[in-house]
């Protein structure tokens, strides 16, 4: 039996945080998650997942900067990234993400996208 994907959710919203993390349970996928880009490192350590959802405006440290320490790092330069945020010009922050969804998002565009990310 194949492996579950793990997926890491990045938002600084416990209500879009946990919506998230309903999203992909319910299809299938592990989860695990964090609220900022300190904490989504720790969490990145510990968890090595298959994929990252992150949010551009975080406490702390926010999506690009998190995403700029990851993509300098060879562990992790693989994992792709979805942005899901609710702010203008996101797709201009992270321009290696895999997709940009804007706040609110399509759920079933969303599991789609992952689908053909990871399987």
């Amino acid at each position: 039996m194949e492996k579950q994907k793990k997926i890491m959710v990045v938002d600084d919203d416990p209500v879009i945080l946990k919506y998230l993390v309903n999203i992909f349970n319910n299809n299938g996928y592990h989860t695990c998650e964090a609220q900022n880009g300190v904490e989504a490192m720790e969490v990145l350590v510990q968890e090595n997942p298959d994929l990252i959802t992150l949010d551009i405006q975080m406490p702390e440290e926010y999506g690009p900067r998190f995403f700029r320490r990851i993509s300098k790092d060879p562990r992790y330069t693989q994992i792709p990234v979805i942005v899901i945020s609710g702010v203008s010009g996101r797709h201009l922050a992270i321009n290696r993400a895999v997709a940009s969804l804007a706040k609110p998002f399509d759920p079933e565009q969303l599991i789609g996208i992952v689908k053909n990310t990871i399987g």
